[in-house]
């Protein structure tokens, strides 16, 4: 079973911690695949002072760059970045490799480059003609679905409907059989403080939410809606598999208080799994060998401990 890594944003922190994350995870080199500017990687490697000769056997599918600036994203990091995405798609379709691990790359350099989209989540479904791909938040016992992502607040607010509340509670079922959980307990968290408060902080518990939850929960074992206060703590403690969040800071805020540098980020639904960094391209700090590679390094292994059963579970409900 093996992992293809990219590099990311070669301007960002991405090479760094995946070459730190690649030392580490030493033992498991023979199941990874680096994908991005082999010259850039034992650039970096060897600027960080790590032991290249330990990595001898590494495999890198070589993306060939120019001159890259660190610190600032550009059309030609953006076009790096691109390039190391399709080509880790690739070679999960020839099945060279059976799951992917990003590094994270830079909205406004991939839009310099000419793609039309705006994060990894929708390069892969298009790549893959994948209509309905989750976004999963994984920190240590908490996951975490998001309803609604990269959209300013007031529109996540309009968003939310009966429709789109059951279709994540389906999408947050079919993403825990991926992953091989025999007992899927989903929650969703509410919107308002305190769960509307009977309906005098908000109304949309009572008549969007809460009905929603009672429709779903004949197919699935689904509860909610809980205060979004408790109910991602409650999560952490195993009372729930899964919680649904409405919007993308609900989620994002209660899984890196609980571990920033241990979050990892997942899209199920796709023909492979993805894994990626629950952070940034963080120009400011890059070429300095001061970023922490810890959420690379849990990244690289969910994918390796995950892609094997995640692609049997693909294939068995493809075929239903």
């Amino acid at each position: 079973m093996k992992v293809a890594v990219t590099m990311g944003d070669p301007a960002g922190i991405g090479p760094e911690i995946v070459a730190k994350a690649v030392l580490k995870l030493k033992h498991d080199a023979n199941n990874l695949v680096i994908v991005g500017n082999r010259k850039i990687f034992i650039e970096t490697a060897n600027f960080l002072g790590l032991d290249v000769n330990a990595l001898a056997n590494l495999e890198i599918a070589d993306i060939e760059s120019g001159t890259i600036e660190k610190g600032k994203p550009s059309r030609r990091s953006g076009k790096e970045a691109l390039e190391s995405i399709e080509k880790s798609v690739e070679l999960c379709q020839t099945g060279a490799t059976q799951a992917i691990c990003t590094a994270p790359i830079s909205k406004e350099a991939i839009r310099m480059a000419g793609s039309p989209y705006i994060d990894h989540t929708e390069m892969l479904g298009h790549m893959t003609s994948t209509s309905k791909v989750v976004t999963m938040f994984q920190t240590r016992n908490l996951r975490i679905v998001f309803a609604t992502k990269h959209m300013p607040i007031t529109q996540a607010i309009r968003n939310i409907s009966m429709e789109l509340i059951q279709e994540y509670i389906s999408l947050a079922d079919m993403s825990l059989k991926l992953l091989g959980l025999q007992r899927r307990r989903i929650a969703v968290a509410a919107l308002n403080p305190h769960a509307g408060e009977d309906g005098l902080l908000g109304k949309e518990e009572i008549e969007v939410i809460s009905p929603a939850i009672r429709k779903a929960s004949v197919n699935f074992d689904v509860s909610g809606p809980y205060p979004a206060d408790s109910v991602f703590y409650r999560a952490s403690l195993g009372e729930f598999d899964v919680v649904v969040s409405l919007y993308h800071d609900q989620g994002h805020i209660a899984a890196k208080m609980l571990d920033f540098h241990g979050t990892v980020s997942m899209n199920l639904g796709l023909p492979f799994l993805r894994t990626s960094v629950d952070h940034g391209t963080a120009f400011d700090i890059a070429g300095r060998g001061i970023a922490r590679e810890d959420s690379m390094v849990a990244a690289i292994k969910l994918a390796l401990e995950n892609a094997d059963i995640y692609s049997k579970n693909f294939q068995s409900l493809a075929r239903k």
